[in-house]
C-alpha cells in the first residue's frame, strides 16, 4: 500500500488500489508515479504508521510495570503466575491465593474457571479446581468471595486486575495509565493497576462495525466505520467529556478510503484498518466499480431563449479518488453533475428550439446520418458534449463511459406557442394525407367503374 522513502515519509496513492489498466486510460500516467501528483496538496503521508491492521505488538508493551503478555502456550494461568512473580519481586502483595481446595464442601471452582476474592481491596485469585470451604474451616477474615469467571472471557476486570484476550476478529481498545490509547488484536495481556489503571474502552467486532457508509447518490455501500470514545474529567467547569480516540474502518473489496492529516492525503485499500492518531480524519470512502444514474439538469436556454430541462443518463467509473478529493468533491457524481450542466449549457445555447424539438434521444447506438439538417442537437451532443465531458472527467480521476439524453422538457410561453404551432402543422399534414388518400381511392373507383 505504501513505499518508504528517506526521512520517514511514506508516498501513497491509488496506483496499488485501482487496476493498472484503468490508469492507462489517463494521459501522462506511468506506473512509476504511484498515484503521486504535483499540486497545491502533496499526496503524501508523513507518518508511516498512520493506519494499522495487525494491532499493536504486545512485546513492545512488556516494559511497562506489572504488565504481562499472554503466551499461547501457557494461557491466562501462566500469565497470572508471571505477574504474581513480578509483584513479589517488587515487594507487593501476591494476587494468587494460598488456599488449598478440598472435594467435599465449599464453593466449587471447575476447570477453566478462576475464583475471585476481595482481600481488603486487593484481588486474590483461586486457580486450582475444587471446593473451597468457608469459616471456620478456612480463614476468611477481611476476605470476601465474589464468585467465578471463565478464563476464556474476552475481558475480566476485578479490583484493579485486568485480563484481556481477543480473537482474530476482535480488537480491544485500551487506555493506559497515561491515557495513551493502544489496540490489541489476536492476543492478550494481564496487568495490575498499581501504577495507574488500564481501562478497556471497547472491544470491536471488526466485521460488524456500527456505522454503514453509503453513497448518498447511488445508494451503494462503500464501507463501515466505528468510533471509540473515552470519557475523562476535564477539571473545574468542564466536567466529564467524551473524546474520540480510535476510528475503525472495514472497506469492502474494490473500494477504498481516503484519510487526511493536515494537508496530506493517504488512500487506504480494502480490508480492516484502524486509526489512533488524533490528527487523522476520514475524508470519504469510494468505490472503483461502475456507477450509473439518471439526472435532471437545471433549466437551459436555447439560442431563441426557450428554456429546456434535460433528463440524461450517465455511466462512469472512478479510478483515481485522490484527484476527486483534492478538488473538494465528496462523490464522483457531484463532479460530473457540475461539469455536465456547464457543458450542456454551452451546447444548447447555440441551438434553436426547432432543431431540438425534432431530436428525441441520443445514445451509443445513434447512426452518423448527417443528411438531416435538423440533427444539430444530436451531432453537437455526440461530438462535443461527450468529448468535453470525457476530457473534463479525467481531471477528476473519472472515466465517463456513457452519456444519453433520455428526455427533454420545454418550458415557457414560447415553447407552449411553438408546441401549438407544431401540433397544428402535424394536424395539417395528417389532414392533407387523408385528402390525398380519399382522392386516390375515388380515382381508382372511377377507373374501375369505367373499365
Amino acid at each position: 500500500m505504501s513505499m518508504s522513502v528517506a526521512g520517514g515519509t511514506t508516498v501513497v496513492g491509488a496506483g496499488e488500489t485501482a487496476p493498472y489498466d484503468a490508469f492507462k486510460l489517463h494521459e501522462g500516467y506511468s506506473p512509476d508515479s504511484k498515484g503521486k501528483r504535483k499540486g497545491p496538496t502533496e499526496l503524501t503521508a508523513v507518518d508511516e504508521h498512520i493506519t494499522h491492521n495487525e494491532g499493536m505488538a504486545i512485546d513492545d508493551l512488556e516494559e511497562r510495570p506489572f504488565f504481562v503478555k499472554i503466551d499461547p502456550r501457557d494461557g491466562v494461568v501462566g500469565a497470572l503466575k508471571k505477574l504474581d512473580e513480578q509483584l513479589q519481586a517488587k515487594g507487593e502483595a501476591s494476587i494468587l491465593s494460598k488456599k488449598e481446595p478440598i472435594t467435599w464442601v465449599g464453593e466449587e471452582i471447575t476447570p477453566g474457571q478462576v475464583g475471585l476474592i476481595n482481600h481488603g481491596g486487593l484481588p486474590k485469585l483461586l486457580l486450582r479446581p475444587g471446593r473451597y470451604p468457608g469459616m471456620p474451616l478456612r480463614n476468611w477474615i477481611a476476605r470476601e468471595y465474589l464468585g467465578t469467571k471463565t478464563l476464556s472471557e474476552t475481558v475480566i476486570e476485578f479490583q484493579g486486575l485486568v485480563i484481556v484476550q481477543v480473537s482474530q476478529n476482535q480488537a480491544a481498545v485500551v487506555a493506559d495509565p497515561q491515557n495513551n490509547v493502544f489496540v490489541i488484536k489476536n492476543g492478550g495481556f494481564v496487568a495490575l493497576s498499581l501504577v495507574g489503571s488500564y481501562n478497556i474502552l471497547a472491544v470491536i467486532d471488526q466485521t460488524h462495525l456500527s456505522t454503514v457508509v453509503k453513497d448518498k447518490v447511488t445508494g451503494a455501500t462503500l464501507g463501515w466505520t466505528q468510533e471509540v470514545k473515552m470519557t475523562r474529567n476535564t477539571g473545574r467547569g468542564g466536567g466529564d467529556r467524551e473524546f474520540v480516540v480510535a476510528l475503525f474502518l472495514n472497506i469492502p473489496a474494490n473500494n477504498c478510503a481516503i484519510l487526511q492529516k493536515g494537508n496530506d492525503f493517504i488512500i487506504i485499500r480494502a480490508g480492516q484498518h484502524y486509526v489512533v492518531d488524533p490528527s487523522v480524519t476520514l475524508r470519504g470512502m469510494f468505490t472503483f466499480g461502475e456507477n450509473q444514474l439518471e439526472m435532471s439538469t437545471k433549466d437551459i436556454y436555447t439560442r431563441d431563449q426557450v428554456p429546456v430541462q434535460l433528463t440524461i443518463y450517465l455511466k462512469w467509473q472512478l479510478v483515481e479518488p485522490l484527484k476527486l478529493t483534492t478538488h473538494g468533491y465528496a462523490t464522483a457524481y457531484e463532479a460530473l453533475r457540475d461539469k455536465t450542466q456547464s457543458i450542456l449549457t454551452q451546447v444548447v445555447s447555440h441551438l434553436d428550439y426547432s432543431a431540438m424539438i425534432k431530436s428525441r434521444q441520443i445514445g451509443p447506438d445513434m447512426t452518423d446520418d448527417h443528411a438531416d439538417g435538423n440533427s444539430a442537437f444530436l451531432d453537437a451532443l455526440r461530438t462535443r458534449a461527450m468529448d468535453d465531458l470525457i476530457e473534463a472527467s479525467i481531471e477528476y480521476g473519472i472515466i465517463l463511459k456513457d452519456l444519453a439524453v433520455i428526455d427533454r422538457q420545454f418550458k415557457g410561453d414560447i415553447a407552449a406557442a411553438m408546441d401549438k404551432l407544431t401540433t397544428r402543422a402535424l394536424q395539417a399534414q395528417v389532414e392533407a394525407a387523408n385528402v390525398d388518400r380519399e382522392n386516390s381511392n375515388s380515382v381508382k373507383k372511377e377507373q374501375g367503374r369505367l373499365e
